[in-house]
């Protein structure tokens, strides 16, 4: 008996291990994160862009620092990522170029551009693209923090982001880097009062004002992480003998039910006190 053989079968077989790579292969494509964003550039009638490397001409100190700063990693490379440098903040720079600095950039964060001039510049302009316009185009998550009910007043036009970031040149927090005392400083140059030295100093100091505080916007008042005394707990360890509640060694079973931590009149003085080891006044 002579055996014919099963090409419907063979061709299945061949279907199904082709559509099982494929579905390995979405399978891990639909796994794989990627952290990459799509920057729309803007545009201007009658200005081109010209790239980064024109503006070493005359902004060469920002230019020379520029490699140091957070922003430069961001710098896509080869031929396409000529318009990509400092153009991407600021716009198309041809008609800035060519008058030799006379015409500010579409985009220079500065009210009062000139209307009119031998370059081509627009008679009607739009309004100057301001600071916080341009960050939000990758910072969308900090956009909406600046829309919860308690932020600093950057929307409000009484801050703008170059406060407390610097763009141009290393850490984008200014002050920043592994020297988180440093990174109070920024903080504290608005805040003094809640400068030390402090007899009895509130250790979560050293680990920077955003333990406890969220810089763009909370819910919460004095934007803090928390509105109560969990706030607290993410450091102090809570404990249930059965019997009471001790809160770093001490009895804190009726406290609790008077309010926070520091508006229970125990520890009134967070940051640090001078006279009181438990942080109050």
């Amino acid at each position: 008996m002579i055996k014919r053989p099963n090409i419907l079968g063979n061709m299945r077989g061949k279907s199904l291990s082709a559509a099982c790579v494929v579905a390995a292969l979405l399978a891990l494509a639909s796994c794989t994160t990627v952290y990459r964003s799509a920057v729309v550039l803007p545009s201007y009638p009658g200005a081109s862009y010209i790239g980064a490397d024109q503006c070493d001409l005359c902004h060469d100190e920002i230019c020379r620092n520029f490699p140091t700063a957070d922003h430069a990693r961001l710098m896509a490379k080869g031929n396409n990522a000529l318009n990509a440098g400092c153009e991407s903040c600021h716009g198309p720079c041809s008609v800035h170029s060519d008058s030799g600095g006379d015409t500010p950039p579409p985009y220079a964060f500065t009210p009062g551009r000139q209307s009119q001039d031998s370059y081509g510049a627009r008679v009607i302009d739009d309004p100057p693209r301001t600071e916080e316009t341009v960050c939000y185009q990758c910072h969308g998550e900090v956009r909406a923090e600046f829309e919860l009910p308690i932020h600093h007043p950057v929307p409000e036009g009484r801050m703008t982001c170059t406060d407390c970031h610097d763009p141009h040149k290393g850490s984008i927090f200014k002050g920043g880097g592994t020297d988180l005392l440093s990174q109070n400083d920024m903080c504290l140059k608005c805040h003094p009062a809640e400068r030390g030295p402090y007899v009895f100093e509130h250790q979560a100091l050293r680990e920077g004002c955003t333990t406890c505080h969220n810089p763009h916007g909370s819910i919460n008042a004095k934007l803090l992480l928390d509105r109560d005394s969990n706030l607290c707990l993410r450091c102090h360890f809570e404990q249930y003998t059965g019997t009471a509640i001790l809160i770093g060694g001490a009895d804190h079973t009726r406290r609790l039910a008077e309010g926070t931590c520091w508006t229970a009149g125990c520890h009134e003085a967070i940051h640090g006190s001078r006279v009181n080891p438990y942080l109050g006044f």
